[in-house]
């Protein structure tokens, strides 16, 4: 939950804010420096990487991104610091950015020797068993006499083997017993080296070999991993083409100004965000918004960097720069949330802390246990230690969740639903009550007048002009609809000075040298400016599910404007899939009056209904059902909404409506105004906790089953990583199904 944003009171849902295209959040660039990490491809490796830098930083302090293979580390650690504690960590590390060389051996050098690891272990067992029999290739027939009757050039084969097999394994290893560390790469180094003590060639070899092709997998599977979300952030085109007074001219997007006129083919992507200047089309927002059909542009229409143009040709305006473009928050928000641990990430990373110390004791009692205490022969119960060394890899245990997160956080940025981080990806699971604002959020959020009614002898465009006046400024939905509908009325409308918004109440202007202030018919009785006709009159407007905006001075009551917001089309369908995705509860808080409030939560299928309520009420509002029914989800899209939003389990923003207050504060943000995204989200949600708990049951589970093999004596190191191997593949493969988890609305090719 975000909790520190402050955002100044203001409310009710009438209260004056301004609504800007929304901001993602993003860490600022000056308290961290990125360093890319050569050697990283495990979230073992993290670990050790945490550890390297303790008593320089806190560990928590380190930022990592497993698939893009960065580190952020706080900027007050030196370069020279960062490339040395990496390279204690068995790693290399220099600044993300800057140019690298990029040679044949740092891309192909492990596959290169992995592939002669199985050559050599091939070609030692083919020549064994060719020479001296199958029975004598896999040692059956005796450790000595196995031993005896291998050629010395077998022998050299399966060291052989080892060696390259190896290669970036014991330098870790050593490195890890330096610090008093047991991690994977200690109990491989541990298991071979027992193996070849025990004579047992073939199966250090082999074990070599499996782990070596294990880990190039690994590398390849996170790849894959990589290469999936660099789909989904890879929108932009590398060039635009610019228009000026000289012609047209193909440049790159950051070269581009702000007023810039830019034009965009039909078929193509745009590559700013921009509003359109001359054309018309149809473009699909689906790469930032998840929605399922073209929308309609037209002259003065705002689009978005990403986006695909439709058939017509446009000329657009930039509004942004390429590094403030919409999309570029959206590629460093699913950037930054991908360094931010869930909660099953830490679990995992707790657990293997504590787990593979375990292994290695328990490895040691079953070497030496039997054959000091029930004087049994030593070798068999080495070998078998060694056995269980070898399936107490942690691997595919640390490995899958991380990758699942990163799956999910994919999946969900594709259906235009952006996760600020993997702890908010599972919060959503576990939500019992889904809190909404009103206007904006229920509703369209673009009122419009249906009456002017004066009182006190003033006439219908005397009021309707003071109203816009005094409204001229703001860019509430309420506001705008008076100062348009005074528009097409033709009102001639004087100016205002001294405007102020009194939070939570209305707004207060002086025309034509008199104070005037606009609210609500609770700020009219506040004043104590209430008559029992008026009363009567704002009552019945109410309960008819209207908002009225009462004027008046110091002195009397001007009239009043009454406006009607109508209900998003898919309002009610929304409502009843949260209550079919289980959610206990639908509630609505809103600072209308409870007329208004009780008319469309009747029609929505509301169950709780909270009407006048200021910004505070709204929090209020938040912990009582937070109290009485467990993690609470609130979504809004206005300032008045940011405290709510803070307070809540999970705050969700309405991004494309909502303010840079309400998206910044919020932990989700939806980028389109599709209301059934909440129940999508949840749902995706408990898809990826629940791949998370089959990964984690399914890696734990083939371990229990090798240690009870492991202790009968059936189970041998080759089949050990192996299944090992196999564990790893499984759960990634299992974990990147997430990355299918669209949407059917949206599930277009981005």
């Amino acid at each position: 939950m975000s909790d520190n944003h402050k955002t100044s009171a203001c409310g009710g849902d009438s209260c004056s804010t301004e609504a800007l295209t929304p901001r993602l959040p993003s860490h600022p660039a000056s308290d961290y420096s990125r360093y890319r990490v050569r050697g990283m491809d495990c979230a073992d490796e993290i670990a050790a990487l945490r550890e390297s830098f303790a008593g320089v930083t806190e560990p928590d302090a380190l930022r990592f991104d497993l698939l893009d293979g960065t580190m952020d580390v706080p900027a007050a650690v030196s370069e020279a610091t960062v490339v040395e504690r990496v390279a204690a960590a068995g790693m290399q590390a220099s600044p993300a950015g800057r140019d690298e060389v990029s040679t044949w051996w740092s891309r192909h050098g492990l596959n290169l020797l992995t592939a002669i690891s199985g050559v050599a272990v091939a070609l030692a067992f083919v020549m064994h068993a060719v020479l001296e029999g199958a029975s004598a290739a896999v040692g059956s027939e005796g450790m000595a006499a196995a031993e005896h009757a291998r050629p010395l050039v077998v022998t050299a084969l399966y060291l052989a083997a080892v060696g390259t097999g190896l290669f970036r394994v014991v330098p870790k290893a050593l490195l890890a017993l330096q610090r008093l560390r047991l991690d994977m790469n200690v109990l491989m180094t541990i298991a071979v080296a027992g193996a070849i003590a025990l004579g047992e060639l073939f199966e250090a070899g082999t074990v070599a070999f499996l782990f070596a092709l294990s880990l190039s997998l690994e590398a390849w599977s996170v790849g894959k991993a990589r290469r999936a979300v660099e789909k989904l952030l890879s929108l932009a085109p590398p060039t635009v083409t610019l228009k000026d007074g000289s012609g047209m001219t193909e440049v790159a997007p950051d070269s581009v100004a702000i007023g810039a006129v830019f034009v965009v083919q039909p078929g193509e992507r745009f590559a700013l965000d921009g509003i359109i200047v001359e054309g018309s089309s149809d473009v699909d927002q689906a790469p930032i918004t998840g929605e399922s059909e073209r929308v309609p542009k037209d002259k003065g229409d705002e689009v978005f960097a990403g986006t695909i143009n439709g058939n017509g040709s446009l000329e657009v305006r930039s509004t942004k720069l390429a590094s403030d473009t919409t999309l570029a928050h959206v590629i460093e928000m699913v950037g930054e949330a991908r360094k931010d641990r869930s909660n099953s990430e830490r679990w995992v990373e707790r657990f293997a802390r504590i787990y593979t110390p375990v292994v290695f004791t328990a490895a040691a009692l079953v070497a030496l246990g039997p054959p000091l205490l029930f004087g049994q022969s030593l070798e068999p119960w080495i070998y078998r230690a060694l056995v269980l060394l070898v399936i107490g890899c942690p691997c595919a245990l640390v490995i899958a969740t991380p990758v699942a997160i990163v799956a999910g956080l994919a999946a969900a940025a594709r259906n235009g639903v952006l996760v600020k981080g993997g702890q908010f990806l599972e919060l959503p699971a576990a939500i019992q009550v889904v809190a909404m604002d009103k206007t904006g959020t229920l509703t369209e959020g673009r009122p419009k007048v249906v009456s002017v009614e004066p009182v006190n002898d003033h006439t219908s465009e005397q009021l309707l002009a003071i109203a816009a006046a005094v409204e001229s400024k703001s860019e509430h939905p309420i506001a705008r609809a008076i100062v348009q509908h005074a528009e097409e009325q033709g009102a001639s409308v004087p100016p205002c000075s001294e405007v102020q918004i009194v939070p939570g109440k209305g707004t207060t202007g002086t025309v034509d040298g008199k104070r005037y202030w606009l609210g609500s018919h609770r700020w009219l009785e506040e004043r104590e400016q209430d008559t029992s006709e008026i009363h009567r009159a704002l009552e019945d407007r109410s309960n008819a599910g209207r908002s009225v905006v009462v004027v008046g001075t110091d002195d009397h009551v001007c009239g009043f404007i009454t406006l009607a917001d109508g209900l998003r089309s898919d309002s009610k369908a929304a409502v009843a899939a949260l209550h079919a995705a289980g959610i206990k509860r639908v509630a609505m808080l809103t600072g209308d009056n409870q007329g208004t409030a009780d008319a469309i939560a009747t029609e929505v299928g509301i169950d709780d209904i909270r009407a006048e309520l200021l910004p505070a009420d709204k929090v209020t509002a938040v912990e009582a059902l937070e109290r009485d029914y467990g993690a609470v989800a609130m979504i809004g899209d206005g300032i008045n909404d940011a405290p709510a939003l803070a307070r809540s389990s999970l705050g969700i923003a309405m991004g494309v409506m909502g303010t840079d207050v309400a998206v910044e504060t919020a932990d989700v943000a939806l980028m389109t105004d599709d209301m059934s995204k909440l129940a999508w989200l949840i749902g995706h949600s408990k898809r990826t906790l629940g791949i998370i708990r089959q990964n984690t049951t399914f890696a734990l589970g083939i371990k229990v089953v090798f240690v009870v093999l492991t202790f009968t004596g059936i189970a041998s190191l080759w089949g050990a990583i192996a299944a090992d191997m196999g564990a790893s593949l499984l759960v990634v493969a299992n974990a990147l199904r997430l990355l299918k988890s669209e949407d059917s609305s949206s599930s277009r090719d981005s």
